[in-house]
């Protein structure tokens, strides 16, 4: 299997074929129905945590009318303690489900703010066991389920299927890796439905439409529509294009569909719901309150406002 690809200032190739520049196909896809923290050990027993999986989490919000408010973090910025903090507070202030992002050297998908707050991380030594024994902790604690964001190499590494049930084992119930074509996702999505992972697909704007029906088929969990061209970041405004592109992705499939990259302020959050969106991703905005703030007490604080004025803006 290949490993990450070099940075570059799109990831949308990613969502084409390797070595092609022109619409595949159409795929046929068939699926199965630091303060210290101690290493996580070879074999942790499966959480017992009552949260509910991303899937049931989508359909409740959908029975009530209601659109799923995603945050983003970066894990170890500026320190696992204050990543377990954020967590809680999130989750307190209605959080549907989080990402948690794992740090690397290399994060192609992600804009600066994203990649300084990785490279902070890093060099305060978080690593994937440390984020993994933070969680150990604090997942049973949250009502809401955690997806991780990671990029494909530390996966590789460790092995698809050790990684897999690592991350089930802490009570993750969720995986996005945006740096695997489709082609590439098999192994994932194998190990990912025999350890109830739910691997969630990206599609962006530049996606042909044919490879959109495959990832969307593939997709578990959600859609996560990814609103512009481009790495992450917040931007002025979310491009109208999004609004055709959910109607297109719902002509495909009755999964949910979450918008994300460029999503910063509540009023981007109340247009993208009223497009249609099922869920409204942001991230680069609250990791840099987090990251850029003179305490943790005040970035917490500052996370809590404004995750709730985001929260106020969805129906």
């Amino acid at each position: 299997m290949a490993g990450a690809l070099r940075a570059s200032s799109s990831f949308s190739a990613l969502l084409l074929p390797r070595g092609s520049s022109s619409p595949p196909r159409p795929l046929k896809v068939s699926l199965y129905p630091r303060k210290s923290f101690a290493p996580p050990m070879a074999s942790l027993a499966v959480s017992s945590s009552p949260t509910l999986t991303i899937s049931d989490t989508f359909s409740k919000l959908r029975e009530q009318g209601k659109v799923a408010l995603i945050p983003f973090i970066t894990a170890g910025d500026p320190d696992l303690v204050t990543t377990s903090k954020a967590l809680k507070v999130l989750d307190s202030c209605g959080s549907d489900l989080i990402e948690l992002g794992v740090p690397y050297s290399d994060p192609l998908a992600d804009g600066p703010v994203i990649q300084a707050a990785a490279t902070r991380a890093l060099a305060k030594g978080t690593n994937f066991d440390s984020v993994i024994s933070m969680l150990k902790e604090v997942v049973p604690q949250l009502s809401c389920p955690i997806a991780l964001f990671m990029y494909y190499n530390p996966i590789l590494k460790r092995g698809v299927e050790n990684f897999m049930s690592i991350i089930r084992s802490v009570g993750i119930h969720g995986l996005v890796v945006p740096d695997v074509p489709l082609e590439e996702t098999e192994i994932l999505r194998d190990q990912a439905v025999k350890h109830n992972i739910e691997l969630v697909l990206l599609t962006t704007p530049t996606t042909p439409t044919e490879r959109m029906k495959a990832i969307v088929e593939a997709s578990e969990g959600f859609i996560y529509l990814v609103s512009s061209v481009g790495v992450t970041g917040a931007r002025a405004s979310v491009s109208l294009r999004v609004q055709s592109l959910l109607q297109e992705i719902k002509q495909a499939t009755t999964k949910p569909v979450a918008v994300g990259f460029g999503i910063s302020k509540p009023e981007h959050v109340e247009q993208v719901a009223g497009w249609g969106a099922d869920g409204v991703i942001f991230g680069s905005a609250i990791v840099k309150l987090l990251g850029e703030a003179k305490s943790s007490e005040d970035g917490l604080k500052e996370l809590e406002n404004f995750t709730r004025s985001l929260k106020a803006a969805l129906p």
